[in-house]
This record gives C-alpha cells, sequence and structure tokens, in this order.
C-alpha cells in the first residue's frame, strides 16, 4: 500500500507538535476526547434540520479502552464519523479543522458547540504512541476506512470493516525510556485521574471498565474482584445549573471537590454572563489564608475552561494581584485558543472576564462588609494585607478601586474601622484624618505623640502592619480629608499652652547644641507641639516615618534609609528647666541629659539604642 506524505508544512509543523508544541504529554487524552465530543455534538447539529435523524442522548457516549497486554489504547466514539476524503482532509493537512468550519457553519446558542477551534489536538498522539489507528464510519455511508501512521514519515489510508458509525482512535503506546514512564497512560487510574481533571464536564459519558473488589455476596469479611463498565466523568458542572436549584452546601462540596482549600468559603459568586463576551464562572472567597500566600512560590489564578474542557490550571490574567486569594474556575467558548489550546491569546474576551469578575469580586466584598461585618473582618484579617499592597503597587493607580475596603484599627472604636466610618464622624473642626504606626496597638496607645491629638478628642488610626503606612501615604487623602501622622509635620492643631515663634528662638542656643552633641543623629531638637505630660519624643521631618525607616531597613538588601528624625522637647515639663540650667553651669551634665533623653525617645518609638552599656552608665551617673 502507498504511504500519503504529509504536506511540507504540516510535517514540521508534526515534528515540532510531538517534540515542543504541548508541555505535559498527558494532554493527549484532552485533545482526543474533545475530538471525540466534537463528533458527537455534529450529530446533534444534523439532527436539528434533518427529520430524519433522531438524536438519543442514551446512544452517545465515549470510550476509553487501555489494553496492556497489546500495549494500545483506544478512544472510541459514536459520533458522526469520517470518510475516506474527509480523514485525507482532517487528518493529512495539519491545522486544517473540521470543526471550527462546521462551528461556523452552525452557530446555535442552546449549549451545545464544537470544542475544536484546530485541527492539531490529534496530533499530541504522537508524544505517546510510535503508532496511531483510526477507524471510522461516516455517518450514512456503510462503508469504513482506516487511517495510520508511524508519524512524521507520513501515512497510509485503506478500506476497513465497522459494524458502526463513529470513530476509533487506537493508539500503539510506546516502550519506557530512562527519561518517560509511558505505561501510566495503560493504568486503569491514572487514565481515570486525566480524564476526571480535563474532561469532567464533557457533556457525555466517557465510559472505562474499571476493576474493584466488593464483599461477596453473604459474606462478612470475604472480598471478591470485579470488573464492570462505569461513566468516570461528572458531565454537567456545577456552574451551568441553575442558580436557584443549587444550596450553599453544593458549593462547599464543589470548593472541597476541587482542592481550591481545606477551610470552608465564606462567600461564593456564581456568574452567568451573556453579551459581548460569554462566559460562567464561579469564585469563592476563601475564610483562611494559605500558608505560602505571601511567598514566591505563590501563584494566583483561576482554572480555565473552554467549553468544559480545562486548558489552564492557573489563569492569573484572569484577576488582578489584589484580588490574588479568589478561588474558583471561568468556563467560556469565546476565547481565542492557542495551537496547543494550553495558552490564551491575550484577546480582548480575555480582558473583559477580567474586569467583569474584578467588578463582581469588589460588589462582593463590599456587600460583606455593609451586611456581614464579621464575615468581612474574618476575610479581612486573611486578606487586608493584601489589599493595602494593592494600593500601594503600581503608584497608587488601584487606590479608588480599594480604597473603600480598607480596614484600621481605631482608638475610639477599639476595633476595625473603615475609612468612609472614620470620615463620617470627624468633628467639624478636624481637619485631617489622624494616625499613628507601630508594631501593636498597645504601644501605639502609650506613645507620647497621641496625646495631643488624643486632648482634643480626634479619632486616631492604629496603623500595625509593615505595608499601612506606605498604604496610607500612596492615599494622601480620603473624600477631600488628608491623612496626617501624629508624629509627623504640623499636626494643624491650635492650643492656648503651644511654644511660639518667639519662645523657639529663645531656646535656639540651647537646641543647637543638643542637636551638635547629638553628632548628626537627629535633624533638629525644638520646642513640641504636640506633648503634654511626656518630656521627650522623635518625630520626623520629610515623606519618610521613622516607621517606614524600621521597615525599609528590615528588608534583606537593607538600604540602609534614614528618617529625618527631630528630637522634640516638651517645654512645660520639669525636665526642660534642669536642661536650660545645665547649659547655663554645667555642659557635661547638659551632655548627660542630652544622651539621655535621645535614648529614651529610641526606646519609647521601638528603636534599638546604639550604645546599650554608654546608656546604662549613664542612667548611673543620675543616680549618684
Amino acid at each position: 500500500m502507498e504511504k500519503k506524505q504529509f504536506q511540507a508544512e504540516s510535517r514540521r509543523l508534526l515534528e515540532m507538535m510531538i517534540n515542543s508544541i504541548y508541555t505535559q504529554k498527558e494532554i493527549f487524552l484532552r485533545e482526543l476526547i474533545s475530538n471525540a465530543s466534537d463528533a458527537i455534538d455534529k450529530i446533534y447539529y444534523r439532527a436539528l434540520t434533518d427529520e430524519n435523524l433522531h438524536f438519543d442522548k442514551d446512544n452517545y457516549y465515549i470510550r476509553v479502552i487501555p489494553d496492556k497486554p497489546n500495549r494500545t489504547l483506544t478512544i472510541a466514539d459514536t459520533g458522526i464519523g469520517m470518510t475516506e476524503e474527509e480523514l485525507e482532509t482532517h487528518l493529512g493537512v495539519i491545522a486544517k479543522s473540521g470543526s471550527l468550519a462546521f462551528k461556523q457553519a452552525n452557530e446555535t446558542k442552546d449549549g451545545h458547540t464544537i470544542i475544536g477551534q484546530f485541527g492539531v489536538g490529534f496530533y499530541s498522539a504522537f508524544m505517546v504512541a510510535d503508532v496511531v489507528t483510526v477507524i471510522s464510519r461516516a455517518l450514512g455511508s456503510d462503508r469504513a476506512y482506516k487511517w495510520e501512521s508511524t508519524g512524521a514519515d507520513g501515512y497510509t489510508i485503506e478500506p476497513y470493516e465497522k459494524d458502526t458509525v463513529g470513530t476509533e482512535v487506537i493508539l500503539k503506546i510506546k516502550q519506557n525510556t530512562e527519561e518517560e514512564n509511558y505505561d501510566e497512560f495503560l493504568e486503569e487510574y491514572r487514565l481515570k485521574a486525566i480524564i476526571k481533571k480535563y474532561s469532567d464536564f464533557i457533556r457525555y459519558p466517557i465510559k472505562m471498565t474499571v476493576s474493584g473488589k466488593r464483599l461477596k455476596e453473604g459474606s462478612d469479611n470475604e472480598f471478591e474482584d470485579y470488573r464492570e463498565e462505569q461513566t468516570v466523568n461528572s458531565m454537567v458542572p456545577i456552574w451551568r445549573k441553575n442558580k436557584s436549584e443549587l444550596t450553599p452546601e453544593d458549593y462547599e462540596k464543589f470548593y472541597a471537590e476541587k482542592h481550591y482549600g481545606f477551610d470552608k468559603p465564606l462567600k461564593h459568586i456564581h456568574i452567568s454572563a451573556d453579551g459581548a463576551v460569554s462566559y460562567q464562572a464561579v469564585l469563592f472567597i476563601p475564610e483562611s489564608i494559605p500558608f505560602d500566600y505571601y511567598t514566591k512560590e505563590f501563584e494566583k489564578g483561576l482554572e480555565l475552561y473552554a467549553n468544559g474542557v480545562l486548558i489552564m490550571n492557573k489563569c492569573p490574567d484572569l484577576l488582578p494581584d489584589y484580588f490574588s486569594f479568589v478561588k474558583g474556575m471561568v468556563d467560556s467558548e469565546s476565547l481565542s485558543l492557542n495551537i496547543s489550546r494550553e495558552m490564551l491569546q491575550h484577546d480582548r474576551q480575555l480582558k473583559l472576564i477580567a474586569r467583569n469578575i474584578e467588578s463582581k469580586v469588589k460588589s462582593q466584598l463590599q456587600s460583606m462588609l455593609k451586611d456581614e461585618r464579621e464575615k468581612y473582618e474574618t476575610f479581612y484579617k486573611s486578606f487586608g494585607r493584601q489589599l493595602k499592597y494593592g494600593v500601594y503597587s503600581d503608584f497608587g493607580s488601584h487606590k479608588d478601586t480599594l480604597q473603600d475596603l480598607l480596614m484600621f484599627h481605631s482608638s475610639k472604636e477599639k476595633k476595625l474601622v473603615t475609612l468612609d466610618e472614620y470620615v463620617s464622624r470627624m468633628p467639624e473642626d478636624q481637619k485631617y484624618i489622624y494616625y499613628a504606626a507601630g508594631e501593636s496597638i498597645e504601644r501605639i496607645a502609650k506613645l507620647p505623640q497621641t496625646e495631643l491629638v488624643a486632648d482634643k478628642g480626634y479619632e486616631i488610626l492604629y496603623l500595625t502592619e509593615d505595608i499601612d503606612e506606605f498604604a496610607v501615604k500612596v492615599l494622601g487623602r480620603y473624600k477631600d480629608k488628608e491623612f496626617k501622622s501624629v508624629s509627623g509635620g504640623d499636626l494643624g492643631i491650635e492650643t492656648e499652652d503651644q511654644p511660639d515663634d518667639a519662645e523657639q528662638s529663645a531656646n535656639k542656643e540651647l537646641f543647637d547644641y543638643m542637636k551638635s552633641r547629638l553628632d548628626g543623629k537627629v535633624a533638629s531638637v525644638r520646642a513640641s507641639k504636640r506633648l503634654k505630660s511626656h518630656p521627650v519624643c522623635l518625630s520626623a521631618d520629610g515623606e519618610v516615618s521613622i516607621e517606614m525607616e524600621k521597615v525599609l531597613n528590615a528588608m534583606p538588601n537593607n538600604p540602609n534609609i534614614k528618617a529625618d528624625k527631630v528630637l522634640e522637647i516638651n517645654i512645660h515639663h520639669p525636665v526642660f528647666q534642669s536642661l536650660k540650667d545645665a547649659f547655663a553651669s554645667d555642659k557635661e551634665r547638659l551632655n548627660l541629659y542630652t544622651g539621655l533623653l535621645y535614648n529614651q525617645a529610641l526606646l519609647i518609638e521601638g528603636l534599638p539604642v546604639e550604645d546599650p552599656v554608654e546608656f546604662t552608665n549613664d542612667i548611673c551617673k543620675m543616680m549618684v
């Protein structure tokens, strides 16, 4: 029998495909099952217009048959089959897609669509097979044909006997090598796992004869082996069911079955969109944070299906980074797939879906915040940090999207509050949204810098996470109210006992002397406008706060960034008189006081004392 050659372009593509297009060899089974599903779909479409053809879904299925002794794997379907000419056209010319042409000629909206967009999927079989044989009998024909190929060197077509309409693809599985275990594609458990992973929601039954053990009838402890045919796919996915017939337990079961997490989801979002782009999605907002969530190893993304066939385990383009905690899947028939169906073209449809998902997730979070506060706070304790990263990243381009979802601890409420809640209860005379940053709520509450703001009755937001102040700096303001650190610059609060410019000038020599003694450790020493009962504190001029300095310098590369620290002295505290007296008559004692006050201010801020031995010696000097 004369062997026919693939077209030159097809031959090169086949060689490429066998060696490089697909990243995982198991994909071949997904492709062949998808082709079989297409073939059954074509009969369905034909039945819509041919009154002599009755489509009874029970008569249509796909069968997967491993034969270990003969080392073959067969994928058989009861679909439309192929004529000799179609075998030549569809299998002799790679990327000639019968499915795509059929789809374009038979568009319908009743839920049946043709999966195939490329004719190349069939050739993935050569990744695992030395010989591929296709036996097919077309609908309406009493003749069958056999197509056979050993790969890029060509193929043969000859008449063959087949009693029923449909197609059988028979793979002669390769022998194992040192690098590859091809035996796995003859094992029942492995084939079932691949079908479950990629083709679980093919709309027709995928049948296999499987082995098992069961109790012998009438016995309590004696088992027997058995083999029986089973349908190994689910067929109808949850996202194609009507929302009204699903319960919260159904969604929780789906969440567990898909191994999205060991927790229970706080919320689910079921989307059925039909418009510029048609897709269905089931999304989940988890309760617990994955152990690797804030590591480089964590991969964000949703499962992506094309007409029920899994094409990507994690599609990162469907989620913005700040919503990377969302789990779930998207199924669409509108997407443009690349040649291997493993990757997406970055097309308009994908971006539309991503934008819609972002909007739906934000709406769900806002709804939780408004109506289920306790649930939202549970979510926020796990993933609020990610929302703040989202505000800070990309130069604050997402801050308008995320600012209403943020929460911070409050000096008044003693719990998490939103920015809207804070602003809504601001007194009329309050100009700024005040915040204080530190390692814990308890430490922040004791900061001397909070005294004046708290004394005025103004609420203070407590920023306890390392990202908090960076996010607030990017926000800049909320509802026209500027953020103001209690440790930075002018607080915008006027009181009768605050030092004025004259008092600053009168004590300039003393403050300049103290600054010189600290030898570059502070940018200036000045009379404090924020202290009431405490003698000293540190504040910062400029954009980098003391808390930001701590965070930045804790990073692995240690950029050694310094805040412009200011040593503030409470001129109404008794210690100030001691400073003035020492300045007038005992510079050595003033030097001692200056060092002590600076180290006290460092300790209050949670900064390390540079020389603990000197500090303790100075304390001892004060005691004698």
